[in-house]
């Protein structure tokens, strides 16, 4: 998204071509009032190198891209959540030092323009799949992931992700973000961040994750990423 992200592209090489924004995209509109370009975004994305750490909509590339992926898969993600992750970094709401950074070097139109672009793209596809490592993975052996995902854990004040997050992970605009097909290791990593409080810029979340083990949300992270 950000100058930052030249970093990686020193180490990942050049990013390939990226699609054009829907023609029929309509400018997408912010809480705060700035509209947003999807095809200016779509340009603005490729120069902030914003794909380089965030992947590009459709293609296995980037730091974002497989089970590994450190960073967000951004394709198909709500507008105003990609907007507001912007002014948090920028408030210091949310941390990371390379993102408080690439959040200070773009303007509002920039980021609602390129939350745009992302805004219009299909959903990215799940970051790995238990076929893909050549396993049968039955409902069954997700259990007590599922478990929690759908009904969370009353005893332990751990709310059910799929209120908020969808049954399927696809996000419930206003209420929360698109997490189905995320990278296990971002999902994993932002869990951890809830629990510890290093992470707080979300109404619930530090409650939702409090009480959860690291094999809780290594079965959730696991189970979420194959959605």
């Amino acid at each position: 998204m950000l100058r930052a992200c030249v970093l990686a592209a020193v180490c990942c090489g050049q990013a390939d071509a990226i699609p054009a924004a829907p023609a029929s995209t309509a400018p997408a509109k912010t809480d705060g009032g700035v509209k947003g370009n999807a095809e200016a975004g779509r340009i603005k994305a490729e120069s902030e190198r914003c794909l380089e750490c965030h992947g590009q909509p459709g293609v296995e590339q980037g730091h974002s891209a497989g089970e590994d992926g450190k960073f967000a898969r951004l394709g198909g993600q709500q507008h105003a959540y990609i907007v507001k992750q912007v002014q948090d970094f920028r408030a210091g709401r949310r941390k990371n030092d390379f993102m408080v950074m690439m959040a200070a070097s773009v303007s509002d139109d920039d980021v609602a323009d390129i939350a745009a672009y992302f805004a219009a793209q299909p959903a990215m596809p799940a970051a790995i799949r238990a076929e893909t490592r050549g396993e049968s993975r039955s409902a069954g052996q997700h259990g007590p992931a599922a478990a929690l995902f759908r009904q969370g854990d009353a005893a332990r004040k751990v709310a059910a992700c799929a209120t908020c997050h969808g049954a399927a992970g696809e996000g419930i605009a206003g209420m929360a973000p698109v997490i189905g097909g995320q990278g296990r290791r971002y999902l994993s990593q932002q869990l951890h961040n809830w629990r510890s409080g290093e992470r707080s810029n979300g109404a619930g979340m530090r409650e939702a994750a409090a009480s959860l083990t690291d094999a809780e949300i290594d079965a959730l992270a696991l189970y979420v990423s194959e959605m």
